[in-house]
């Protein structure tokens, strides 16, 4: 479905990687009007589209007025879209329309219900909840602000932080899977899906990769940190992870740390990080100095 019941003079169509800098431009708008800031990056939507799971053909639409985009939606995952409209075309109905079709692009595909998140009281929020959608889980921005001194985390006896090995790419990855499916209900990534998302991503460095290694030198722990430009260079620890036998020695908080550092030493001046309600590491994040700042809510329906 890529015709949309939409205003007079707006068209829609399926997207094309070339249109990746119109998305970006119509979600930075959004959320410049939303929470007065932009948390998207391009390189966000150019290593999402690079998954080789993922068919742009079949998981976008986008909205346009003349050649402007103004509006867009997407299938991510196998419950997961995103959606932006810009604020310049708001209340026409675009919104309403792009979640009918992101709804039933997922029936088309065969599953079962999708969720969206969304700042917390915005007028996506509002939309979604008017539309129907429940909430699934809230998610916290948190933030460590310039100059805050980080504290130091002595790791056990044995164990050590370094950058990973290309080698252990597989690896790094098998420790992020196996943490995150414990509470998140999804299929396990591929790893080649992993290696275009990460390893592919633009502006990527192997420094980006930490791991904590046990006493035998087997990677027990991972963090994943993105160096984030604008508006200030800015550390973002993407996920973090630590395996389940391995876990209350501290290991997390070290990595946390770790990432901090290194973060700082390659030009960073804040560091942040994303949490939700389902992982129960809120609390983990607050020990080490960091403060909750925006707060969203992922909102879902069946299909």
């Amino acid at each position: 479905m890529s015709h949309l019941n939409l205003p007079e003079g707006l068209t829609s169509r399926v997207l094309t990687q070339n249109d990746a800098q119109a998305v970006y431009d119509v979600a930075a708008a959004q959320e410049q009007s939303d929470i007065g800031k932009t948390e998207i990056e391009l390189a966000d939507i150019i290593s999402d589209w690079g998954r080789p799971s993922w068919d742009i053909a079949t998981h976008t639409i986008g909205v346009f007025d003349g050649a402007r985009m103004v509006g867009y939606g997407e299938i991510t995952g196998h419950d997961r879209g995103d959606a932006a409209v810009h604020p310049d075309f708001r209340r026409r109905g675009i919104g309403t329309a792009i979640a009918g079709w992101m709804q039933q692009t997922v029936r088309d595909l065969g599953g079962t219900g999708y969720g969206s998140p969304v700042p917390e009281g915005s007028p996506g929020d509002r939309l979604l909840e008017k539309l129907g959608y429940r909430v699934r889980w809230h998610s916290w921005v948190l933030d460590l602000p310039e100059g805050k001194k980080i504290q130091d985390r002595q790791l056990p006896e044995g164990y050590a932080i370094r950058a990973a090995e290309p080698e252990e790419y597989p690896k790094f990855h098998d420790v992020i899977e196996d943490a995150f499916l414990e509470w998140s209900e999804r299929d396990r990534q591929s790893y080649a899906d992993f290696e275009a998302s990460v390893i592919g991503r633009p502006g990527f460095e192997p420094w980006c990769l930490r791991v904590v290694t046990d006493a035998g030198g087997e990677i027990v722990g991972t963090a994943w940190v993105i160096m984030s430009p604008d508006p200030v260079m800015e550390a973002y620890v993407q996920a973090l992870a630590v395996r389940k036998d391995q876990r209350h020695r501290g290991l997390a908080q070290a990595l946390l740390v770790d990432a901090f550092a290194r973060g700082r030493e390659h030009g960073a001046l804040r560091s942040s990080l994303s949490t939700d309600s389902r992982t129960g590491a809120l609390g983990l994040y607050q020990k080490v100095g960091m403060e909750v700042g925006d707060i969203w809510v992922n909102r879902a329906i069946g299909v």
